[in-house]
């Protein structure tokens, strides 16, 4: 998720910082780099003129050139103005006054639609809503089925009616969610190749007929400004209330993630990041600023491990963790417990920079296969090589290698990155309150907002 631009923007940084004092011609400098990172980024080139003479304007002013620091005091106003272009604040879905909540989702065939309506009433039922589900789309082969099959999947109610017409399966399915008590309902719409005036005069039906709260627009972020030029041809014909962002976690550009709330000036509300149904998190404009500077998003991060960690579980390994009795069985239970919060990558965005990760440990892969591999190579070990991984000579790794069907070369590394963790835990301890108020205190200097 926005690799490219933000190792681009994170290296113009750096020179920037090492710069004891700026001259405006150091701040252009920077900002021909910002400008060209965000146009291969794919953000939209009006918003991308915006912005850049924003930040200029407010870079070679007195708050930047008197400053003793300022190349942090750019970084400072990118954060700043990154945060303003994508919409300020978390913008959460709209209340209903009277009955259920009425939330339609629209957007085009291939957009992820359908399974995103689903991902929507998971993060609901987390929060502890009683979602219910209409499928209206009654045109894609298929799109009705799935979203019975998937709704069920996640204990959710589906409405259907595979003889009547869409306004009628939503006016009806209303009706059957307000008596089964349900306080969300989600509208599944259909969509098509490619906007068109049979498509739009559909929807506009639908919305006069159910009054929706909020009109969410679908888009796939990974089609760059096309999904901003959707975005804004459904909000000029329908009338949008926010936008949902999908397949974010597989798009290195963020051009859409950057533009659309400018172009629209409808707020993302929330993002897809992976296939499952429960990838999808609401939009924070600041989180995904901070990630996009190198700063971390630990917010998030703490959000991740507090709905995936098992209590009692953690409990039990910091007892562990303090008396330095952590074991490569521990460390198989680590790997699983961080690979349901999702890829590794993604974690390690979330930390700032200088968070002292080790290098064998940012560079673990926590795909299935890998972890596989790891359950396989923990397995072929007796219990004592568990709980003592330094008995393990060159013989007994080589019998490991064959009994995981995996290389020497592969257990070596695992143990080297097993070694890596329990030093870094080890450093942790000995550490204690103190040593993490002082890596905060210089962190803050790094990052003084």
């Amino acid at each position: 998720m926005f690799s490219n631009l933000a190792e681009k923007l994170q290296d113009t940084f750096r020179r920037l910082k090492g710069k004891g004092k700026l001259s405006e011609k150091d701040v252009d400098a920077a900002m021909r780099e910002i400008r060209l990172a965000l146009l291969e980024a794919d953000v939209n080139f009006k918003v991308v003129k915006d912005f850049v003479n924003s930040v200029r304007d407010r870079a070679i002013g007195q708050e930047v050139m008197s400053s003793l620091t300022p190349g942090q005091q750019v970084v400072k106003i990118v954060n700043e103005e990154l945060t303003s272009l994508m919409g300020e604040n978390l913008s959460t879905l709209s209340g209903s006054g009277k009955g259920p909540t009425r939330v339609m989702m629209v957007g085009l065939q291939g957009s992820g639609k359908t399974t995103t309506a689903v991902k929507l009433a998971s993060h609901l039922h987390r929060e502890g809503k009683t979602p219910y589900l209409v499928a209206a789309d009654i045109y894609r082969p298929g799109a009705v089925k799935q979203l019975e099959v998937l709704s069920e999947s996640i204990g959710a109610k589906c409405y259907s009616d595979l003889e009547a017409d869409p306004v009628e399966i939503c006016r009806e399915g209303l009706k059957m969610a307000d008596r089964e008590g349900s306080d969300v309902v989600i509208f599944d719409t259909a969509g098509r190749l490619h906007i068109d005036e049979e498509m739009m005069s559909e929807i506009g039906s639908i919305k006069a007929e159910i009054k929706p709260d909020e009109v969410l627009l679908v888009v796939d972020a990974m089609t760059g400004q096309d999904a901003v030029n959707a975005a804004a041809s459904f909000n000029e014909a329908v009338g949008l209330s926010g936008v949902i962002l999908t397949k974010l976690d597989g798009d290195t550009r963020g051009g859409a993630a950057l533009s659309v709330r400018k172009v629209t000036g409808c707020p993302i509300k929330f993002v897809g990041v992976g296939e499952k149904i429960d990838a999808l998190e609401p939009f924070y404009p600041d989180r995904m600023a901070s990630r996009i500077l190198g700063m971390g998003d630990v917010l998030s991060l703490i959000d991740k491990a507090e709905a995936a960690v098992d209590q009692d579980k953690a409990r039990e390994m910091e007892k562990k963790l303090r008396q330095q009795q952590f074991t490569l069985e521990d460390f198989k239970d680590q790997m699983v417990q961080l690979r349901s919060m999702g890829s590794l990558d993604d974690i390690m965005n979330m930390l700032p920079e200088g968070a002292g990760i080790p290098k064998e440990v940012k560079q673990m892969s926590l795909n299935e296969k890998s972890l596989k591999r790891v359950e396989a190579i923990i397995g072929s070990m007796t219990r004592e090589e568990r709980y003592n991984p330094a008995i393990l000579n060159s013989s007994r790794r080589r019998r490991i290698a064959r009994g995981s069907g995996t290389t020497v070369q592969d257990v070596n590394r695992l143990l080297n990155q097993f070694n890596q963790m329990q030093k870094m835990f080890k450093q942790m301890n000995a550490a204690g309150k103190k040593g993490m108020a002082k890596k905060m205190k210089k962190m803050k200097k790094r990052f003084p907002f």
